[in-house]
């Protein structure tokens, strides 16, 4: 069984691709933007609204490119919260073709909770704490 719980169906574009004919890898974090977008709101952690209360802002991101994405290619982005600090998490991220399960990308991105209204890091809310750990049964 896959150690990732949610996972987010990605459109590629032909916007996406680059002059070589396969996506561009800056839209490797993109569609981890995309996929860990989902996964917030799925949890309830953030409403879709306005940006400014989605509590979260990136401190560190990384990618390891395993294969090339074709336009067309059926991909989704597994995403997962490996880790709860008091005002960071660690998440993962698995890009895999749908129809074969090749893994394409995988990466992972510190997350930090933050106001960004008085541009300034909190402690991870225990709402959230709570709804997270029960659903990646850390």
């Amino acid at each position: 069984m896959s150690e990732f719980r949610f996972y987010q169906p990605i459109t590629v574009r032909y916007g996406d691709l680059d002059p070589q004919g396969h996506v561009n890898n800056a839209r490797y974090l993109t569609f981890m933007e995309q996929a860990r977008i989902a996964y917030v709101k799925q949890l309830g952690l953030w409403d879709g609204g306005s940006f400014l209360d989605i509590g979260m802002i990136m401190a560190d991101a990384r990618v390891s490119f395993r294969a090339p994405i074709l336009w067309g290619q059926p991909i989704q982005v597994g995403v997962r919260i490996a880790r709860l600090g008091t005002k960071s998490m660690d998440s993962f991220y698995l890009i895999e073709d749908i129809e074969t399960g090749q893994i394409l990308a995988d990466g992972s991105s510190v997350l930090v909770a933050y106001d960004y209204h008085t541009s300034s890091t909190i402690p991870i809310p225990d709402e959230w704490r709570e709804i997270i750990m029960a659903f990646e049964n850390l």
